[in-house]
């Protein structure tokens, strides 16, 4: 069980090291690949970089970046108002800003988190 558990640790931090953050003058910036029609919403995992998210809405009339802003801003304990998706509004992979939030707090949260 010790074991385990030291693997889960280890897994969870360099998944915290494994996403790429970018720091903008005002917060930070980082990918994320979006996974509509989920079953439930949430953090997946980091996978190449970017933050795999899933959300339960259908990519349509903007529903799904909708509920991706809400996931993020929970997620880091922000106001929904400082998420915004920067790039990639129609696609699966965007680029995710964040203000009044530095990179440390994001990877303190993932290393949290997932």
């Amino acid at each position: 069980m010790v074991r385990l558990a030291d693997d889960v640790l280890r897994w969870t931090v360099s998944a915290a090291s494994g996403l790429d953050l970018s720091t903008r003058p005002n917060g930070v910036r980082f990918a994320v690949q979006v996974k509509p029609r989920s079953s439930r919403s949430g953090l997946v995992a980091v996978r190449e970089g970017a933050l795999a998210i899933s959300v339960k809405a259908p990519p349509v009339d903007g529903a799904a970046n909708a509920e991706l802003l809400k996931v993020v801003a929970k997620w880091l304990g922000v106001r929904r108002a400082a998420v915004s998706i920067a790039i990639g509004a129609t696609g699966r992979t965007k680029l995710i800003d964040v203000e009044g939030i530095d990179e440390a707090t994001v990877r303190r949260c993932l290393s949290t988190s997932l």
